[in-house]
């Protein structure tokens, strides 16, 4: 908890220095990056809205992600992650945003998408990028892990970097976490 909540303080500070605003649209973390975010005092100064959008339907009524990607693709995958990067920024007019979509178990996985598979992208003005990982553990722990790659994430896209290299930035700028 300490460290997601290090992520998130750092993710408003650099908000904040640019004046800049961040929106997210969450399917299997529930609202997860959003209460991180909020968890910090002062977060209305650089948060504009969290979107949980669980089923598919509501994906595509609230975040306009298109009937077609879902059925093709189904809710975990690259497609529909940037989907709802983009339309929650859209509709938020945040500068960044941050989405993901998973299977977080225990049930509800497959051989192409197993438990603690988890697709995530980030949005910054038009350009959008993404990435898919395997997390290891329980829901708790597949939640989690979810939480901390979109936050440290959005601070790469923040600093100029790749989002996906999230790893790396969280191993340079938090070595003991």
């Amino acid at each position: 908890m300490l460290f997601i909540t290090q992520l998130a303080e750092q993710l408003g500070q650099q908000l904040l220095a640019q004046n800049a605003s961040v929106t997210t649209a969450e399917s299997c973390t529930g609202g997860g990056i959003a209460e991180a975010i909020t968890r910090i005092a002062g977060s209305s100064g650089w948060f504009e809205v969290g979107f949980v959008t669980y089923s598919n339907q509501q994906k595509m009524r609230v975040l306009q992600v298109s009937a077609a990607d879902l059925a093709r693709d189904g809710a975990v995958s690259q497609s529909v992650v940037e989907s709802m990067a983009r339309g929650a920024q859209k509709i938020s007019g945040a500068q960044y945003a941050v989405a993901v979509s998973g299977v977080a178990g225990p049930g509800g996985g497959s051989v192409d998408k197993p438990v603690g598979t988890v697709w995530l992208a980030w949005a910054v003005g038009s350009q959008v990028q993404s990435g898919c990982w395997c997390f290891a553990g329980d829901r708790h722990a597949v939640r989690q892990q979810s939480v901390q790659a979109a936050l440290a994430g959005l601070l790469c896209v923040i600093e100029g970097q790749a989002a996906t290299r999230w790893q790396q930035w969280l191993k340079k700028n938090l070595p003991n976490q």
